[in-house]
């Protein structure tokens, strides 16, 4: 067996209501002065009211920054850090989707640190100290909320990673009524995004091992078999937290086991066009899939009878194909768009998108097969020219 490394974060709470016990957990950190961390969107939805309301009638001094945008650009994570310097802040704790979450993580070690935004993009450059710091997502899908990462938009509309433990929080609370709300294209999105964690984190050239995989066949299993219920019934408490779950355990696998080139296209779509991210990975990922084929094929076989069991007693050619058209079968249940073209992208762009992808090296070398910019070129104008073949 392979020498491997597993990094997930010290504590981990996973409860309906779970956000309502923040004041219990910050009680622990003897800690006055809190920042949290969210966007306009949650916090006027009343997701974080509950967690505010508790946390001011304990006594805190709590400042809020809700200005977090999709994709986080760097001057609004500046604009956070400021805020979090200024208010003497003592811990920072997030509520809300991803970007918010990768926000807070920077945040609480900037604000700590000497270190500067440009110095630590990339693998283990975060070395210093950061502030206290607690995860509450309200989506089933990035993961974000145990993971040692943080995509940032740069002023050049590149995406770039920090990738550090020092990212990883003191706590991560998982509370499933916080995604009921989540209306079905959202849902849909984030959720495909959670699988695509899974199943990169199976197939990773570099780093797969034996615990990411366990996680990722769990988190494949959870997210497979609810995806369709809950976009169809937001209310469903069960299924949400089925979901959540599997976001968490997908999470988790690729922290360790990275994913590749499915995000390394999706990157440049939703830095350049501002597309969300779930979306932007479902919208590449069935091509993509096929692409790996030729070297992906055994570990297709392996995760198909999780999406399908009629994969059972086949080929591994068969499983391997069955699993790609299951996914896509997935994304048309959930009524994902289908083609770039669907969301504004014209295909004049997408040589600049290939461009932009052949950057994500940090990514792309994780892929079971390599990728050039011809391939990223070819898999774009398929995703564009998706509608009319469908």
């Amino acid at each position: 067996m392979k020498p491997f490394t597993f990094q997930a974060p010290a504590n981990i709470l996973f409860e309906p209501g779970a956000s309502r016990k923040l004041a219990e957990i910050v009680a622990g950190f003897r800690v006055k002065r809190l920042l949290l961390v969210t966007d306009k969107g949650v916090r006027n939805a009343g997701l974080t009211k509950g967690a505010e309301a508790a946390l001011t009638e304990a006594g805190y001094n709590l400042s809020v920054f809700d200005e977090v945008e999709a994709d986080p650009p760097s001057h609004v994570i500046g604009r956070a850090i400021a805020l979090c310097r200024e208010q003497n802040i003592e811990l920072v704790f997030s509520i809300g989707g991803g970007s918010a979450l990768d926000t807070a993580k920077l945040v609480a070690y900037l604000a700590r640190t000497p270190d500067k935004l440009d110095d630590i993009y990339g693998v283990g450059l975060a070395k210093g100290e950061r502030l206290p710091l607690l995860l509450v997502p309200t989506t089933a899908g990035t993961g974000s909320e145990v993971t040692p990462i943080a995509i940032v938009t740069t002023p050049t509309t590149e995406k770039k990673g920090v990738v550090s433990p020092r990212l990883l929080p003191d706590w991560a609370i998982l509370d499933p009524e916080l995604t009921l709300g989540l209306p079905a294209p959202v849902t849909a999105a984030t959720g495909i995004d959670a699988m695509v964690h899974a199943i990169e984190a199976y197939t990773s050239k570099h780093k797969k091992n034996p615990m990411s995989d366990q996680l990722a066949r769990q988190a494949l299993s959870l997210l497979s078999t609810n995806i369709r219920s809950v976009c169809t019934d937001g209310s469903l408490v069960e299924a949400r937290s089925q979901m959540l779950l599997g976001s968490m355990l997908a999470g988790m696998a690729f922290a360790n086991a990275p994913v590749a080139a499915v995000h390394a296209l999706a990157y440049p779509i939703g830095a350049i066009f501002h597309v969300p991210h779930g979306l932007s990975n479902a919208l590449v990922l069935t091509q993509v899939l096929r692409f790996n084929l030729p070297d992906a094929e055994p570990l297709y076989a392996e995760l198909a009878p999780i999406v399908d069991p009629r994969a059972e007693g086949l080929s591994t050619s068969q499983k391997a194909r069955l699993f790609v058209d299951g996914m896509a079968a997935i994304c048309n249940d959930c009524k994902v768009p289908r083609s770039l073209a669907d969301v504004g992208i014209g295909k004049g762009d997408l040589k600049k998108l290939a461009e932009d992808a052949m950057k994500q090296t940090r990514l792309l070398v994780n892929n079971p097969r390599e990728l050039q910019y011809d391939d990223a070129l070819a898999i774009y104008t398929e995703a564009f020219g998706n509608r009319a073949a469908a």
